[in-house]
């Protein structure tokens, strides 16, 4: 298999955003094996030592399979490159459009909660007048 890197003028953002993203889960490990091998002495080294041979270790493993299924790998490198094809042919809301939506959006949240607090209000009334609740009012 090669590791020369895939159809590499395309899917660029992609393929940095999961690079990126992957990274970040890496060293997210690495920071747990170091905790896992905290109290770790085997044949005579120090826990610091298995720290770093197991966070080197996590680094180059994972990082490795990175570079395969974002980088090389034809499959995954495909789906990435078709990924941002796609995502450059939606029709992205406007600012305006989301802040109408947003606004429509709490006024009608706000509007629902305000019925049902007056309806409750009602049936409080109702069933307290016909003794059918004996409960002090909120």
């Amino acid at each position: 298999m090669s590791t020369a890197i895939y159809k590499k003028g395309q899917g660029y953002w992609t393929r940095q955003m999961s690079t990126i993203a992957g990274a970040v889960l890496t060293l997210l490990g690495a920071v747990w094996i170091k905790d896992l091998f905290n109290d770790t002495e085997w044949f005579g080294l120090a826990p610091i030592w298995w720290q770093a041979i197991g966070g080197v270790a996590w680094c180059a493993i994972l990082g490795g399979l990175l570079y395969a299924y974002v980088w090389v790998r034809p499959r995954s490198v495909d789906f990435l490159v078709a990924t941002e094809a796609e995502m450059k042919k939606v029709n992205w809301s406007t600012r305006r459009e989301i802040t109408g939506s947003t606004i429509v959006v709490i006024l009608l949240a706000a509007g629902i909660a305000g019925f049902c607090k007056v309806f409750d209000l009602l049936f409080y009334w109702i069933f307290s007048s016909i003794h059918v609740l004996d409960a002090p009012p909120t």
